[in-house]
């Protein structure tokens, strides 16, 4: 999909979808689900390739898939010393031996990325900055290797139902509607906010789960293979141990990005630390 005209495509594709049955044959879903995302990941490999990697399954699976295709490839992780994060992707990348470049702020030095990040996204809501400040970090990085494409995870929360709204969702039967709300506003909630960051770098960014044929294919399968009760995406977690990922790594609890990078708790701790009340004052004050 085209992301700067991605409302005006995911519209048309709803129209178009909305009389189609859902597709229910869980077998045949994980399999042709595997084969669109590795398709989408290896048109999408071009020049020097990195991931921006939190550990999380979207960032994983885009890593493995380029693993078993043998691309060349770098992760790049960033977080708050001891955020989830920055644990998880040490393990995965350890026990695969992928070649990942790591960088990890104390709460002081986290500021720095903070009062750069506020100049250049629009409205830098706590939310927005605190996801932000890791795309920052990670593009700075990737900036300085000259990566030419840096693979995103964008779309697969929205795609497989991997918010807590979901969950609310579940509850009042709209599941696939909420899905839909998503999609529609993914320019709006994420793509402005990354953009900005993405074209200050310069850098080539590539969102596979966003892929046409992707978004096309999961918008027809039935949501309860999206989510349960106990788990939320969770055909995309089946899909990801079919195609070969250790089971431990595609179910690993993932905070948002602004939690399991820990930017989020630097924001409030600083913004304590400088006597404000509210974060957002604090980061009101940065700019």
């Amino acid at each position: 999909m085209n992301l700067l005209n991605i409302t005006q495509e995911v519209l048309a594709l709803e129209q178009e979808l909305q009389h189609k049955p859902f597709l229910t044959n869980k077998e045949e879903i994980i399999h042709t689900l595997g084969d669109l995302l590795i398709k989408a990941v290896e048109k999408r490999c071009k020049g020097r390739i990195g991931i921006a990697f939190s550990g999380g399954i979207d960032s994983t699976l885009l890593a493995f898939i380029c693993f078993t295709l043998k691309k060349d490839f770098i992760l790049y992780n960033t977080g708050i010393k001891g955020s989830s994060d920055v644990e998880w992707a040490t393990k995965i990348a350890n026990f695969y031996n992928w070649n990942m470049k790591q960088q990890i702020y104390s709460i002081e030095e986290a500021e720095v990325i903070l009062k750069k990040v506020v100049k250049i996204i629009p409205d830098p809501t706590v939310t927005k900055t605190g996801i932000a400040a890791p795309e920052y970090a990670v593009l700075e990085m990737a900036k300085k290797d000259q990566i030419d494409t840096l693979f995103g995870g964008l779309g697969a929360e929205e795609i497989y139902a991997g918010y807590g709204r979901h969950k609310q969702a579940l509850k009042d039967n709209r599941v696939h509607e909420e899905c839909w709300d998503g999609l529609k506003k993914v320019y709006e909630n994420d793509l402005l906010r990354d953009l900005a960051v993405i074209n200050y770098f310069e850098i080539n960014m590539q969102c596979p789960f966003l892929d046409k044929e992707v978004v096309k294919y999961s918008m027809q399968i039935h949501p309860q293979f999206k989510i349960t009760e106990e788990h939320k995406k969770l055909i995309l977690l089946e899909t990801a141990v079919y195609l070969g990922l250790e089971k431990e790594f595609a179910y690993r609890p993932k905070k948002a990005a602004q939690y399991g990078s820990g930017f989020h708790f630097a924001i409030e701790k600083l913004a304590k630390k400088k006597g404000f009340k509210l974060k957002k004052e604090y980061l009101d004050s940065l700019q």
